[in-house]
Order: C-alpha cells, then sequence, then structure tokens
C-alpha cells in the first residue's frame, strides 16, 4: 500500500504506537496519534516524537472530522480489536492494520517470526543471536521490546528480522508472512482479552496463515494444539518433542539432544553444554536449532551460540546466593503455565512469591506442579485469595498474606533457611502494583542484592 498523504490513525501512544508514527511520518503519511487515556498530558506525548516526525497528537475525544478523514487504523497491541470504536471504523470500510502488519509492509529482507504461551522471549533472543553470528544484518524485534516499526526502514534485502510475536499483534495481520515461523506451545493466556480458548488458538496459529510449502513451521510435538496444527498447517512442519523420539524432527532423549530425517539419527548436544536450565528451556533450544537450520546455519555455529548464551533476565533468571539461599526472578512467569516451568526447574524446597493481576486463569496444574517442593507460599496481589483456595485443595498449608511486595520479599528472607531457594514467579501479569513484569523483576534483583550477608 502506498501511504504518501494518507491520513494514518494510530492507536495508542505507548512504544508502538510512537514507532509507528515516526515511519508513517517518515514515508509520507500523514499520522494522527491519538490515545483517548483523558489522564495523559498532549506534550509530554508530542515530547516522545522526534523533531522531525509530522505526527498529530490527540488526547481524549477523537473529533468526528478526524475520524471522518481516517484512511488507515494502526492499532497497539494492547489495543483490543472487538471495542466499539474500533467497530466504527471497520463498518466503514476502514483497513486495520496492527503495528506488526505496517512494519511488514515498510520493512525488506527475510522474517522469523516466534509466537507461544510461554518461552517466546527466550528463543527469540537465542536465535537472534545466532543469526548475528552469522548474517550481517539482523534485527530482534516485536514484543521483545523493540517496536517492529523502529526497525523495518532501516532493513535491507538481505536484512533478518526475528521477531517475538504475541497473539494480540497476531489479531491484526493481513499480508505479515515470516520465512520460517513458529509456535512454541499454546496454554491458556490472556482469556480476558480474546474471551475463549478457540480465539486464543486461532490468534496464535495466523503466524503461519501466509506461508507456504516453501516456508517453515517450527511446533511442539508435545502440546495438544501446536500438534493437531501441524495438520492443517500451510507450512512445512519441523516438529520438536521433549518426551519422545520423532521420525522426523528434534527430540530429548535423556540428557542428549538428537535429531531424526526419517533415515539417520544424529546427536545435536548434550543438555548441560547450555547454561539455561529447566525442561522449558530445552524446548526453546530444540525450537531455536529447528529455526537456525531452516535458515541455513552451519550446525557448529548454532551449537558455539547455544553454549555461551544465558538466560534472558526475568525468566528463571539466578540472581545471588545470600546467607546460604539461591534467589530466582522468575518475574516473567506471568501465567500458570509459565510458572509451571519456573518451580519444575527448581531442586531446593523453595519459598516462592505468587499472585498478582487476576487475566481470569485457573491455578490447579500449577499447584500440582509444586510436587512437595514449596516449603512456603507467599501471596500478593487481586489474585491472593483465590491462589490461596485451589493450593488448600491440594493440601498446601503453609500460606502466607502479605500486603505489599516489599512484606513478601522479608517473609521469604524470614523462612528460608540456608540450601533453600527463593523464587519470584507469580504465575500472574503484575499490573495493578507494577507496570510491568521488568519491574516487578528488578525490584526483586534490588531486595536481594541489598541483602546483608549476615
Amino acid at each position: 500500500m502506498d501511504l504518501t498523504n494518507k491520513k494514518v490513525l494510530i492507536v495508542g501512544s505507548g512504544i508502538s504506537g510512537i514507532a509507528a508514527a515516526e515511519a508513517l511520518s517518515s514515508v509520507g503519511a500523514c499520522p494522527v496519534l491519538y490515545d483517548e487515556n483523558e489522564k495523559l498530558v498532549k506534550e509530554e506525548v508530542e515530547a516522545k516524537l522526534s523533531t522531525s516526525c509530522k505526527a498529530e497528537v490527540i488526547i481524549g475525544k477523537l473529533p468526528a472530522e478526524v475520524g471522518d478523514s481516517v484512511e488507515l487504523l494502526v492499532l497497539s497491541p494492547g489495543v483490543p480489536v472487538d471495542t466499539e470504536f474500533v467497530d466504527s471504523f471497520r463498518s466503514k470500510g476502514i483497513k486495520i492494520w496492527g503495528e506488526i502488519e505496517l512494519a511488514y509492509e515498510l520493512g525488506k529482507g527475510k522474517v522469523i517470526a516466534i509466537t507461544g504461551t510461554n518461552g517466546k522471549t527466550t528463543t527469540t533472543s537465542l536465535v537472534g543471536e545466532i543469526m548475528k553470528a552469522y548474517y550481517k544484518s539482523v534485527y530482534v524485534v516485536g514484543n521483545i521490546g523493540i517496536p517492529y516499526t523502529q526497525t523495518a526502514l532501516e532493513s535491507n534485502d538481505e536484512t533478518v528480522t526475528v521477531a517475538e510475536i504475541s497473539s494480540f499483534q497476531l489479531e491484526t495481520i493481513e499480508t505479515f508472512h515470516p520465512k520460517v515461523s513458529a509456535i512454541l506451545n499454546i496454554t491458556p493466556d490472556h482469556l480476558n482479552r480474546h474471551h475463549t480458548m478457540d480465539n486464543y488458538v486461532a490468534a496464535k496459529e495466523r503466524i503461519a496463515e501466509n506461508q507456504t510449502k516453501d516456508d517453515v513451521c517450527v511446533l511442539n510435538y508435545e502440546n495438544e494444539y501446536t500438534r493437531e496444527f501441524g495438520k492443517k498447517c500451510p507450512a512445512r512442519v519441523i516438529y520438536f518433542s521433549s518426551a519422545r523420539k520423532l521420525e522426523n524432527g528434534l527430540y530429548l532423549d535423556g540428557e542428549d539432544i538428537y535429531q531424526s530425517d526419517g533415515k539417520s539419527v544424529n546427536k545435536i548436544m548434550n543438555i548441560h553444554d547450555m547454561n539455561l536450565v529447566g525442561l522449558c528451556n530445552v524446548e526453546n533450544v530444540m525450537a531455536a536449532i529447528a529455526i537456525a537450520q531452516s535458515m541455513n546455519i552451519p550446525i557448529e555455529l548454532i551449537l558455539e551460540t547455544i553454549r555461551n548464551f544465558k538466560a534472558v533476565e526475568h525468566r528463571i533468571e539466578f540472581v545471588a546466593t545470600k546467607r546460604g539461599v539461591d534467589y530466582y526472578n522468575d518475574s516473567k512467569g506471568t501465567n500458570p503455565d509459565a510458572a509451571i516451568q519456573g518451580i519444575r526447574a527448581m531442586s531446593k524446597p523453595t519459598i516462592l512469591i505468587g499472585g498478582g493481576y487476576d487475566k481470569k486463569s485457573e491455578y490447579d496444574d500449577w499447584i500440582k506442579a509444586f510436587d512437595g517442593k514449596v516449603k512456603c507460599l507467599c501471596l500478593i496481589g487481586q489474585t491472593r485469595d483465590k491462589i490461596a483456595e485451589c493450593a488448600k485443595k491440594y493440601g498446601i498449608t503453609n500460606i502466607v498474606m502479605a500486603d505489599s511486595f516489599e512484606e513478601a520479599f522479608d517473609i521469604c528472607v524470614n523462612n528460608a533457611a540456608p540450601g533453600d531457594a527463593v523464587l519470584l514467579s507469580p504465575a500472574c501479569a503484575s499490573w495493578g502494583m507494577f507496570e510491568n513484569y521488568e519491574v516487578r523483576g528488578n525490584l526483586f534483583k534490588e531486595l536481594v542484592n541489598n541483602l546483608e550477608e549476615s
């Protein structure tokens, strides 16, 4: 689409909205950056834009004359697609894109797109490092924190863009066509946004909808949703499994990762040759290997990068050992399935901080995954009573409620003995208490690092 002189309404003034406004201004469009939040200060939003950006900023109610002149709507990921506001443009036949679709239209080169309920950030970061070791022009973007539109205009035909894509972003794609895609897993999450599990699964599956058999889609054989999707996926499917041998694909057998092509089986690596911990990270590594091989990266370079790769911040991140107690920051465990991976990675008696914003999740599977490891469960936030009731059903009795994060941390310190672990893995989003999971994780690390040794 030629965007020159087109009036484009960008909904949402966060980092995605700002980047979209900058990109649209650069290609000669007429962007309007809009946010209905009347608490925002227009001048502060304008200050986030570069001096060369010609975007108009509107806060509060959108004037009718502006709405009537819009030719394209660009939604930030946090904006639901089914609101009355969005429907009013849809009913007029206005094209509705997300920031990802806009970036794809503006960008060049090959795209690797990675989604899944959990593991996206680790896998995307690892794949990005592997690509950087082989290709000259590589960008790592998307839900990982760098808007895709921020780098799209810098890309060229030789660029490889590695994008972490959320279900929110996939709702608004149209022509988005990755060379290699991956769905790492699908478990219940964001049902307050998608309303039903079917809608959530359908959003995830859209990552491959424009792919062909010339492209690759990497899928988890041990996840029911992704395994079934493999039967109808338009791309060539490569499976990985952490629980069984595959005739075709990558799989874990004992402590070794193998690869089979249906004719021969090759040992790829031992899981102790990597710095990442937990079965979830073994799956992330297998997915990364499959993605990298699909991009023609030599296996020696792939393995060298894996061996040197450290865990991403806030995902089962070892912080420090204080007074004989190991502290782990898994603030990115924002749903029960992610938190299951966090507790499974623990090998010591664990004092666990859980709770936060209510995304309408159920906590039974998470509680059952404790498997006798959790010696004290400290709960905070909106969901603390709901989690406590669930935990009691499974015989968990050492439950302590805290009114603040700092109080929860003190409770953990006081309950921990040498040889224990303290794990922040909330199974809930941070909203309400924190701006995001990064702020929550950073506070945890600050509290740990400020602990006196005696």
